[in-house]
């Protein structure tokens, strides 16, 4: 039987670590450190602010991570050179296996969406400058419901969009803490570990599958 399938989007479908590429002229050789910092802090602030009910969308997330690297660095940007760096966020390259692995999961018959805590005109816009949208059902974005992954609310949200149940309904994502969350709400998880290095959190939850790329992904549900 067919499946809904949300996919996260930063760190599964497109490399938010790319932005090391832009970095380079600011930060120079601790370009990528400063590009991964940025990624992680962002994600911390979107989940406090879930967790003390203070809602601001990803952006707003996003542009005080980098600021808040911005002095862990030690370095000075202009409110402008800021704007044109955040834009950068909208040309992150899909990772090199999401093309090929999303059309054969399309293939196969599965409501394909992007399950995001990005507001949803950014996620558009970003998917479609990576090439990603057009293979796609949907868009389905938190900031309808002003709060983040991993609320169990935002998983229920996914399956009402797609008209999904619990035992149909999949969450692919490479973030453990998103795997965990999705698990917790009822739904099946996937984690992408894209890096044999990186460790699954030693909770009481687990994977329902694990992969290395939506090739592989494709592949076991042929």
């Amino acid at each position: 039987m067919p499946y809904a399938i949300g996919f996260d989007v930063y760190g599964t479908l497109v490399d938010p670590v790319a932005m090391g590429t832009h970095l380079q002229g600011l930060a120079g050789d601790q370009a990528r450190a400063f590009g991964q910092l940025w990624h992680e802090k962002k994600v911390e602030y979107a989940f406090r602010r879930a967790l003390m009910e203070q809602y601001q969308d990803f952006g707003t997330c996003t542009r005080q991570a980098l600021e808040y690297c911005l002095l862990r660095f030690g370095l000075n940007l202009s409110d402008q050179d800021q704007q044109r760096l955040m834009e950068k966020f909208g040309q992150l390259p899909a990772f090199a296996d999401v093309i090929t692995g999303l059309e054969a999961l399309r293939k196969q018959g599965h409501t394909l969406v992007a399950f995001s805590n990005g507001p949803e005109a950014a996620v558009r816009g970003l998917l479609h400058n990576a090439d990603v949208l057009p293979l796609l059902h949907d868009v389905i974005s938190v900031d309808a419901l002003r709060t983040y992954k991993p609320s169990p609310r935002v998983y229920r949200y996914l399956m009402r969009r797609t008209d999904g149940t619990p035992e149909h309904t999949w969450m692919v994502s490479s973030n453990p803490w998103d795997v965990i969350g999705a698990k917790c709400a009822g739904l099946k998880a996937v984690w992408v570990q894209r890096d044999p290095a990186s460790l699954f959190d030693p909770w009481d939850v687990v994977p329902d599958m694990v992969v290395k790329d939506l090739v592989e992904l494709s592949k076991r549900w042929e």
